[in-house]
């Protein structure tokens, strides 16, 4: 027979029991210190409600622990047919403050003379990357002139009319592909030798709209949601 229990509720039953018993203990405890408990102090007697308190994790049971969540990237759905047509390219936050700078879209580049046109986002070398919308591979380029080892790889979606690049990526597929948003498309290249002294690894996603380009997080949108864990048993 196979049955799950959701250990969140089973955690919030426990702690309900241990404030009952707590608020009893404290009954107890008063109830040993006033002056009709025959002078009995709490230290001096085995098993008493003093060994109880102490045995109660009360931190445990009053100041929980924040519960566990997941980031989740929610890609909007702009041709209105109930299915998300934007995938976060490697499923991680966006890229923080480094030695290099901000990941986000719009940030300072080169002492402030240009901008960053596209969203960085966290990566782990060698992890695998998915496409951010479906289309057509129009293109495999080179991420800086003269450095054959960082490669971007642009889709286009005629029918949608948007088109996207994603960079710092080893690609498994060939121009003229068709891909699925979400499906992969390469693995993720490390950043540490191009910029040793400290640069996040990321991708680099760019969302062009009819040819202009975008803030990747107003089409990809971060929440947080519980982790909900099950215990199966037969």
């Amino acid at each position: 027979m196979l049955r799950m229990r959701l250990r969140a509720a089973e955690s919030a039953k426990e702690r309900f029991a241990q404030a009952i018993a707590f608020t009893a203990l404290l009954a107890g405890t008063a109830a040993l210190a006033s002056p009709g408990a025959h002078g009995v102090r709490l230290s001096s007697a085995p098993g008493s409600v003093a060994e109880a308190v102490q045995d109660l994790d009360l931190r445990g049971s009053f100041f929980p622990a924040a519960p566990a969540t997941q980031l989740v990237w929610d890609g909007a759905d702009v041709d209105g047919d109930g299915q998300p047509d934007f995938a976060n390219p490697t499923g991680q936050e966006t890229r923080g403050h480094d030695a290099y700078g901000y990941g986000e879209y719009g940030a300072s580049r080169d002492g402030g003379s240009r901008r960053h046109e596209g969203v960085d986002f966290v990566a782990d070398a060698g992890q695998t990357v998915v496409a951010p919308i479906s289309g057509y591979v129009t293109k495999i380029g080179f991420a800086y002139s003269g450095d054959d080892d960082l490669r971007f790889v642009e889709i286009t979606n005629p029918a949608l009319r948007y088109a996207a690049r994603v960079f710092y990526i080893n690609p498994t597929v060939a121009v003229g592909d068709t891909v699925a948003v979400g499906r992969a498309i390469g693995k993720v290249r490390s950043l540490q030798d191009k910029y040793p002294a400290g640069m996040t690894d990321h991708v680099h996603l760019e969302i062009m709209d009819r040819g202009r380009r975008i803030d990747a997080t107003e089409v990809l949108v971060a929440r947080h949601e519980p982790l909900t864990e099950f215990a199966v048993a037969d």
